[in-house]
């Protein structure tokens, strides 16, 4: 009897369905593990945004609030020359663009949105600020919709409807259809 050198067809093909199993397993995992360091990275954007606002209120007291996300960032990717109110340089570059009309649109799987609002006077400088966090893709990049007042609290939304839209309305974001971050 002659020895055979190789493998059979059906080692070959136990080998690629245990390979298969496994990849089945692996790549849901995957991707959670993915959505989960996306939704990091927003939280840790919005917390990012909400300490350059404090510092450009400070900076700038007669403006008060940054209107926009740009107003806090450089005017280039190439740096800062001279800070100014429209363009502070407290943030860098990639987050001060990545608001839902910005150059580069996302940082991190996620989109962005500011506005800042004056007092019930309608005169003065902005006094209320909203920074809101979507997922690009929902259920592939994130999943949960972050937002973040004045009061430097961090709350989240389940987006049970999978909105990709930040949050943009001040008042919105301190009602029940938002829960505090933990």
């Amino acid at each position: 009897m002659r020895k055979q050198k190789g493998f059979s067809l059906i080692e070959l093909l136990i080998v690629v369905a245990i390979i298969l199993i496994i990849a089945a397993i692996a790549i849901p995992n995957l991707l959670r593990a993915r959505i989960a360091a996306d939704e990091a990275s927003a939280v840790s954007s919005l917390r990012t945004l909400n300490t350059a606002q404090v510092t450009y209120s400070m900076a700038y007291p007669t403006v008060g609030f940054a209107a926009a996300m740009s107003n806090l960032g450089p005017s280039t990717g190439t740096g800062c020359a001279a800070p100014s109110s429209t363009n502070a340089c407290i943030i860098d570059y990639v987050l001060s663009q990545a608001y839902a009309g910005g150059t580069s649109g996302s940082k991190s799987g996620y989109k962005f949105a500011m506005a800042a609002a004056v007092g019930a006077g309608g005169t003065g400088p902005n006094i209320t600020f909203i920074a809101g966090a979507a997922p690009l893709s929902y259920n592939q990049s994130g999943v949960r919709r972050f937002c973040a007042v004045e009061d430097a609290v961090i709350r989240f939304d389940p987006n049970t409807a999978g909105s990709t839209t930040p949050e943009s309305a001040h008042a919105t974001c301190l009602s029940a259809t938002y829960t505090v971050l933990q």
